[in-house]
């Protein structure tokens, strides 16, 4: 079935496949409990509400307890000769005062409860989402994004359900469970062990569907992020589904997959449909075995009509909690399922990170050093960079120009710490830059990716990402705008700098975009400025403009160009010439025309594709008068 052409990763990719791969295995409540045991930091700020509405599941069902007890104490008084009305009203106001004082307690438990399992969700979902912001490219680079929306939002709430409504539930069975065996016992022990005897393989029947539960729980998460990325991927998309005409495919494949979540889930529908019933027959035992030996024993006189009714209460209300454990269950099964492939995220460290010992440079100048670097992307074996050594003095600007995948971009990465080089190391004003505060290092260097980004939000917010709130905000973000020759085009929006932008800049061009993340890593006023191929979608005249601009921004700054055209680098203080991850050429644009290598084919291509005559390919450019 035809794909998305624009998908990069596979649907079963090796995050996935080393991220799932326990799915099947047989978990035990032990790894229940384990992988829940990890929420506890998250619980522990809400102690105090949480013992709170422990006590009031306590008072709930002491008073609830009563209520059996009045009914049979009322339905003996009424062999009594000298039982009068008054008697009768008093129980009834005995029994609906002990109901209502039960629902009371029972309204502040789930009110109190339920609060604070709301809070301990979106607690976790900070700490989710703060973690995800430290995690490195090669994290981002082998999972898909709609599995993680998936984990963020579904597996959360399950989580949160075991934590709020789970606990509850458990809490309030077992109190339940306990304060009826008492009553039970107390009127007839015979009679309560018969009414037990169908119970006694419920620990079989709990342990075998929990663990059914708990795979098709976790089944059922994964495949539901495998649904969003498609979904992601494809609203992300839609110009190119529609330039390919291949809504129809598409449609194809998201039916495929969204039967496939629907069979999952009908899998566990059918799981949980055997299961509650299970229940049910076994607590309708119990009560038609009490119905049999009771009665007899109530007609013998063994036990008076009023306990015999209580009786019956007591085991009916037993009835509830054997069923509301399966659904417990049920919800800690799903919530530990979910927990764990969150804690397979929070588990993740990221490859790049601030060491022990990070330090904060003073001052950060600007020179730049790398030494005898390589690089390989993890998990590949192509060497993109191979001792490769340079360095650009605080406030020299240096172009990077090679083929395409010659390493170029790979610079940019290693000196931002995207990455970390393989061998060799980088280095700024002579410190490693491992060794530096990452927000130090990252906060002194402005960059415009190959992908121009931009967020949906504001114009003036998307430039203005990284500049301090205050009285210079919008000056500084008209006078980056000016240099990237984007306020004019501003002015035609209906509401200039205030223009909310769609989903990724939807409704700005590609050359739009690259201008509005050229003003936003000048607005930072950074100490070095990295240029990722900032202009290929910027047409020639609008280049030469934003090119004079840049002259006087780069002065006493540190710049490093990436382009593929050799236009826009022939004034750089020096030009290294990139191919096949190896340095080939260095020097000035004048020297390296002189040495007609590499750079001078490349800049003979781009003539000849440029549609210039032979004659005019290098007597112009040779003096170096335009470009950076």
């Amino acid at each position: 079935m035809p794909r998305c052409m624009f998908r990069l990763l596979p649907r079963n990719g090796a995050f996935s496949t080393s991220f799932s791969g326990h799915r099947t295995r047989a978990v035990s409540y032990l790894a229940v409990v384990s992988e829940l045991r990890s929420v506890l930091p998250y619980v522990r700020p809400y102690r105090a509400g949480i013992l709170a509405g422990l006590g009031l599941i306590v008072v709930s069902n002491g008073f609830g307890i009563l209520v059996p007890w009045l009914i049979g104490r009322a339905i003996d008084s009424l062999y009594i000769a000298s039982t009068v009305r008054t008697d009768l009203l008093r129980f009834a106001g005995l029994i609906i005062g002990a109901a209502l004082l039960s629902g009371a307690a029972r309204f502040g438990m789930r009110l109190l409860l339920n609060a604070i399992s709301r809070r301990i969700e979106t607690d976790l979902r900070d700490a989710f989402f703060s973690h995800l912001m430290r995690l490195d490219a090669t994290f981002f680079g082998s999972i898909r994004t709609g599995d993680l929306m998936s984990r963020a939002t579904n597996d959360l709430q399950a989580v949160r359900q075991a934590v709020g409504p789970g606990i509850m539930y458990l809490t309030n069975t077992i109190i339940g469970t306990a304060a009826a065996l008492v009553f039970m016992l107390s009127y007839s022990t015979s009679l309560t062990l018969i009414a037990l005897v169908p119970l006694a393989v419920l620990p079989f029947v709990m342990k075998y569907f929990g663990r059914v539960i708990h795979q098709k729980a976790e089944r059922i998460q994964d495949h539901l992020g495998v649904l969003s990325s498609m979904v992601q991927e494809n609203l992300t998309g839609v110009r190119i589904v529609r330039a390919y005409n291949q809504e129809e495919a598409q449609e194809e494949e998201f039916d495929e997959l969204n039967r496939e979540y629907l069979e999952r889930n009908m899998a566990l529908a059918r799981t949980s449909a055997i299961f509650h019933p299970s229940l049910s027959v076994l607590t309708g035992l119990g009560l038609l075995a009490v119905l049999w030996f009771g009665g007899q024993q109530a007609i013998a006189g063994d036990i008076s009509g009023g306990d015999f009714v209580a009786f019956i209460f007591y085991l009916a209300m037993l009835t509830w909690p054997m069923i509301a454990l399966g659904w417990v269950i049920n919800l800690f099964q799903r919530g530990a399922a979910s927990m764990g492939r969150i804690n397979r995220i929070m588990t993740s460290a990221p490859a790049v990170s601030d060491p022990v010992h990070a330090e904060s440079l003073p001052t950060i100048r600007g020179d730049v050093e790398f030494r005898s670097v390589s690089f390989r992307y993890p998990g590949t074996d192509r060497w993109v960079l191979r001792d490769v050594s340079f360095r650009i003095h605080a406030g020299q600007t240096v172009a990077l120009v090679g083929p395409t995948g010659a390493g170029k971009s790979t610079v940019i990465a290693l000196l931002t710490r995207r990455y970390d080089a393989t061998e060799g190391s980088v280095l700024i004003d002579g410190v490693p830059i491992e060794r530096i505060r990452l927000e130090q290092l990252r906060s002194a260097i402005g960059v415009v990716p190959q992908d121009a980004f931009v967020f949906s939000d504001t114009i003036e917010n998307n430039i203005a990402l990284s500049v301090p709130d205050g009285a210079g905000r919008a000056e500084q973000v008209r006078w980056a705008s000016d240099v990237a020759q984007l306020t004019d085009t501003i002015a035609d929006f209906p509401l200039g700098f205030a223009t909310r932008l769609g989903e990724r800049g939807v409704n700005l061009s590609g050359g739009q975009r690259q201008r509005a993340t050229l003003a936003r890593a000048i607005a930072r006023d950074p100490v070095i400025l990295a240029l990722d191929d900032a202009l290929s979608a910027v047409d020639t005249h609008t280049e030469k403009r934003i090119l004079a601009g840049l002259r006087d921004v780069m002065t006493d700054r540190t710049s490093i160009v990436v382009s593929h055209r050799v236009s826009a680098v022939m004034g750089a203080d020096q030009i290294l010439v990139l191919d096949e991850g190896v340095i080939a050429e260095r020097g000035s644009h004048v020297d390296l025309l002189a040495a007609d290598g590499v750079y001078a084919r490349l800049l003979k291509r781009q003539l000849l594709e440029e549609g210039l005559e032979a004659g005019l390919e290098a007597e112009p450019l040779a003096a170096g008068h335009s470009g950076i």
